[in-house]
């Protein structure tokens, strides 16, 4: 997990549905952002969070999730 998963998971309430769009220098970029919302993906594969939506974009030769929310479970 990066740096920036990890900040966002730890910044997140329990409970509360997290929005993360892509707003800031790093998560500008659309590559960025889909990297750290797999990896979100991943830490509700291992029960830490909930994935409550998802929007995925065709950007050129690549389909990229441009919005994401959750709900950290721990």
């Amino acid at each position: 997990m990066t740096g920036l998963a990890r900040s966002i998971y730890l910044e997140s309430r329990i409970g509360v549905l997290t929005c993360l769009e892509p707003k800031g220098a790093l998560l500008e970029n659309p590559h960025v952002f889909d990297k750290v919302a797999k990896e979100l993906k991943v830490l509700a594969g291992d029960g830490l969070l909930q994935i409550v939506g998802e929007q995925v974009r065709q950007r050129f030769a690549d389909a990229l999730i441009d919005r994401i929310s959750f709900a950290r479970l721990r």
